[in-house]
């Protein structure tokens, strides 16, 4: 079984990565961005009928930072 994992940053988090996108864009040209959120997307390979709530268990101990991050668990 396959999972994906999006991760973004909690709202009110500065994003420093996502300015520096949002800069170059301007750089190259691309007008009308007003705002950059980088994130991260992890895809598990699952042992069949592994549960929703080890999945959970993984993003809580290493996969987020709960402080900053928040997490979304797709069943793929």
């Amino acid at each position: 079984m396959k999972a994906r994992v999006t991760i973004t940053l909690k709202p009110g988090v500065l994003d420093p990565q996502g300015r520096a996108i949002q800069n170059a864009l301007g750089g190259l040209g691309f007008a009308g961005v007003e705002s950059v959120r980088q994130g991260k997307l992890i895809e598990l390979d699952l042992a069949d009928g592994t549960s929703r709530e080890s999945i959970d268990e993984m993003c809580r101990k290493l996969l987020a930072n709960m402080v900053i991050e928040n997490y979304r668990i797709e069943i793929l």
